[in-house]
């Protein structure tokens, strides 16, 4: 899913839009809901791994736009037949939820929600070939964007706020190039060319796990340095610090890689990558399920995006 190394996150729970003792007057914070939060990764892995072409995949897809509708945003579905290393065709989706349209001024989250098709990090041959439920490594990033939809629905912002739910993330290998994150390869495409602007750009990847640390993952730093810099400070006053590491991760290969090469559009990578341990035990096995998901992890992720969508 990745080809290089990277970032570790923190597992806090912000309560309230205060740097140190100073609060933001001018915008009232809204924070988020580990219950929910955590419900909304459940509902996906429930349809089981969301593998391209399958019909878990494609529930979620209904299950996904319909809860973004429910919550205000404008939705637009983005379909595009994607071929795969392997040559097969890919029906993929990529998931759209917009809030306040009309404004210039936008920045967006983003995620990839489907699964990967085989799990590569087991020893067991018979593992191996089963495919990722992908509790972490996918349904993590859209529960907390799911919960941002939930909030940004009661909670208005002058910000233009654009949900990105990537598909088609993690069909690739390792040995093919560009075999990863083709929804989000198609996505910066289509934003190019239609003129598609935000001043900046969240993805989020496997922020779910209980002991997740989040480094400043260096492909982040090299196109963007200011917008890290700006959201670990922000997880930092919070008193995040512990979970939003203030030191350089590896460079991973992932869906922002492409959205500052193609669309040209700043974008930083919130992963749980440590140095010298690499990726969760969970990447890539049979255990990426529910049962390893913190919701703690999850709503101190969230309510740091929170106070960058109303701090902003």
């Amino acid at each position: 899913m990745k080809h290089l190394p990277l970032i570790t996150i923190a597992i806090i729970v912000l309560t309230a839009c205060q740097n140190g003792s100073q609060t933001n007057t001018s915008v009232t914070c809204p924070t988020s809901n580990a219950d929910s939060v955590f419900t909304f990764v459940k509902s996906q892995t429930q349809f089981g791994a969301r593998v391209p072409n399958s019909q878990a995949h494609n529930e979620c897809v209904q299950y996904i736009a319909n809860t973004l509708s429910r919550y205000g945003a404008e939705v637009t579905l983005q379909t595009a037949d994607l071929t795969a290393h392997d040559g097969k065709t890919l029906h993929s989706t990529n998931i759209i939820g917009s809030y306040n349209k009309a404004s210039k001024n936008r920045i967006f989250i983003a995620a990839h929600y489907d699964s990967r098709p085989w799990s590569d990090e087991e020893t067991l041959k018979e593992n191996a070939a089963k495919p990722v439920i992908g509790a972490n490594d996918g349904a993590s990033g859209c529960g907390v964007m799911l919960e941002l939809a939930r909030i940004l629905q009661s909670d208005t912002t002058n910000v233009g706020i654009d949900l990105i739910f990537f598909d088609s993330e993690d069909y690739g290998v390792s040995n093919a190039e560009n075999s990863f994150c083709l929804g989000s390869q198609y996505w910066a495409k289509e934003a190019k060319i239609s003129g598609y602007t935000s001043r900046f750009g969240i993805l989020l990847d496997m922020v779910g796990d209980p002991d997740a640390k989040f480094y400043k993952e260096q492909v982040s730093t090299y196109f963007a340095k200011d917008i890290v810099d700006m959201v670990w400070s922000k997880a930092s006053k919070a008193g995040y610090s512990n979970l939003f590491i203030n030191e350089d991760g590896g460079a991973i290969t992932d869906d922002h890689y492409y959205v500052n090469l193609m669309a040209g559009i700043p974008c930083i990578d919130i992963i749980d990558y440590v140095p010298g341990r690499g990726f969760p035990d969970t990447w890539h096995t049979n255990n990426d399920v529910i049962e390893n998901i913190s919701p703690a992890t999850l709503q101190a992720v969230t309510d740091v995006l929170l106070r960058v969508i109303y701090n902003k």
